[in-house]
């Protein structure tokens, strides 16, 4: 209620996430075997399976999931909190300054002033946690993950941050903090129109309209996706159903979980991601064995069509939910390469409407069906692929990574996983020219589709759908609105004959500053 009253209801909806966590059994289920089982008292505990929990989140590949281990943190400490009679100390702070800090929770961030607080800087911590998110919505400019020598900072410190680019200037020349004081006036008044304007559809001044969608993984992030102004789902990770737990979800529990996030929704498209885990993500019900290099082995789809039974538990659950005409659910399958993959899944998850049906479900008799272009091998024929599927769907985060052999996990060939990077930019608009040749729409699901500077490209060439984190949202529509659909299109052929990322990246920083 507090942060409803402060904020906007999409930071309110982080605290209502909050809540469910407090209702689920993964956290439930522990806290009361270790009470009961093991005599552990109440605090140890609940405090032992926050961890467990957050650690499984830790592990996960993809960013903004990972980031998602925070507001378990959080969950547990404001419990043992409540349990133990503590206090937080950053709500006692009363002087004007920037906060320096190894890392804040989202309810550590909820109670600070913005009157006392001009500027967080924290050591840990990631841009998509919801700490960062509540700081932009208080007009608070944050940097996050500077490193532990952030801390060697001493007391009484001059310093600009720059949320936006991410740096951090100690004792500054008075130029720089003129011009930094304009830029952050700016920046305040663009934040507000945006979020005042977040449900309004995305669409050029000259006409086109571009969808712009959520990512999530979890019911938390449906209705979070919705108070952002999401127009739906691009990417609905269903991993979290499957980790850390001892037996595979059984079809009703998919079905009801699936169900429940379409209703969030409220008539929005939900597409549907199948299972996405490998070696990197090890399910204990499941015989994976180990492999040297996980990323590029038996997983995603490689993994469930060799399990068609254990597939096709998943694919019933998804096929019920569409079954209800006020559900309008898709389903998309990861890592495909070839056709023959495409043409496996696509035949169980027939085989799978047809069990549903034959059980007495209500079934469409069409589901709308995708891939992800991940690999080159599917960006190269997605011409083949344009005949077959209904559309497309580009992880601009693995399709970088397997187009330049370059791990973004490994700093020492990170800087090659760039998505700016010209091939990865030629297959983006191959598989564009392609699907659009046979009617059908592409969206991208990476990371990309909410950078500022690459949204017009994207745009430019052509792509139908942008999804994205939920915070992203705003922003990413309110520059649609200010482009020309002719003018990027034309900048984004030219940006397609440079030779380098950084070459793309001037060229679309010069086209963002001459639009303004």
């Amino acid at each position: 209620d507090m942060v409803a009253r402060r904020a906007d209801s999409y930071a309110a909806a982080i605290f209502e996430a909050h809540l469910l966590f407090l209702d689920d059994d993964a956290l439930r289920t522990p806290t009361r075997r270790a009470i009961f089982g093991e005599k552990l008292n109440a605090a140890a505990a609940w405090q032992r399976a926050t961890e467990a929990v957050a650690a499984e989140y830790r592990a996960l590949d993809d960013e903004y999931l990972r980031a998602r281990a925070a507001d378990v943190t959080d969950v547990g400490r404001q419990v043992l909190i409540n349990l133990m009679g503590e206090a937080g100390p950053v709500s006692a702070i009363t002087e004007p300054g920037i906060l320096v800090a190894a890392d804040l929770t989202p309810a550590d961030t909820a109670h600070l002033n913005p009157a006392f607080i001009l500027g967080i800087c924290t050591a840990f911590g990631g841009p998509t946690s919801h700490s960062v998110i509540l700081a932009r919505t208080f007009g608070i400019p944050a940097v996050v993950g500077l490193g532990e020598s952030l801390l060697d900072l001493t007391e009484g410190t001059l310093l600009i941050t720059d949320g936006e680019a991410g740096q951090v200037w100690p004792n500054p020349e008075p130029g720089l903090m003129t011009d930094y004081a304009r830029r952050a006036e700016a920046a305040r008044a663009a934040q507000a129109e945006a979020r005042a304007a977040s449900m309004a559809p995305a669409v050029t001044r000259d006409g086109r309209r571009v969808e712009v969608a959520a990512n999530i993984g979890s019911l938390a992030d449906a209705r979070l996706a919705v108070a952002a102004g999401a127009e739906g789902v691009g990417l609905f990770r269903t991993e979290f159903l499957f980790l850390d737990r001892r037996t595979a979800p059984a079809e009703e529990e998919q079905s009801a979980a699936y169900r429940a996030v379409a209703e969030a929704l409220g008539g929005r498209p939900l597409i549907i991601r199948t299972l996405d885990v490998g070696g990197d993500k090890p399910l204990p019900y499941l015989d994976q064995g180990k492999e040297a290099n996980p990323f590029l082995g038996w997983r995603a789809i490689r993994l469930c069509l060799a399990q068609p039974e254990f597939f096709k538990t998943q694919l019933r659950a998804i096929v019920r939910t569409a079954g209800d005409a006020q559900h309008p659910v898709k389903v998309m399958f990861p890592m495909i390469a070839t056709l023959p993959e495409w043409r496996a899944a696509r035949a169980l998850l027939e085989e799978a409407r047809a069990e549903a049906l034959s059980q007495g479900h209500a079934v469409p008799d069409h589901i709308e069906t995708g891939i992800m272009v991940e690999i080159p091998a599917a960006a190269l024929r997605a011409a083949q692929f344009a005949a077959e599927v209904d559309f497309f769907s580009i992880g601009t985060n693995d399709l970088t990574q397997y187009t330049l052999a370059a791990e973004r996990g490994n700093t020492r060939v990170a800087a090659l996983a760039d998505a700016l990077q010209p091939a990865v930019l030629d297959l983006i608009s191959q598989v564009v020219e392609a699907a659009h040749a046979r009617g059908k729409w592409v969206g991208v699901c990476g990371e990309l589709a909410s950078d500022p500077l690459a949204v017009p490209l994207l745009v430019g060439l052509g792509v139908d759908e942008l999804s994205m984190n939920p915070p992203a949202i705003p922003q990413a529509k309110q520059i649609i609105r200010a482009l020309d659909y002719a003018s990027a299109s034309a900048q984004a052929q030219s940006a397609l004959g440079l030779e380098t990322p950084e070459a793309v990246r001037a060229a679309l920083a010069n086209m963002a500053r001459r639009d303004k």
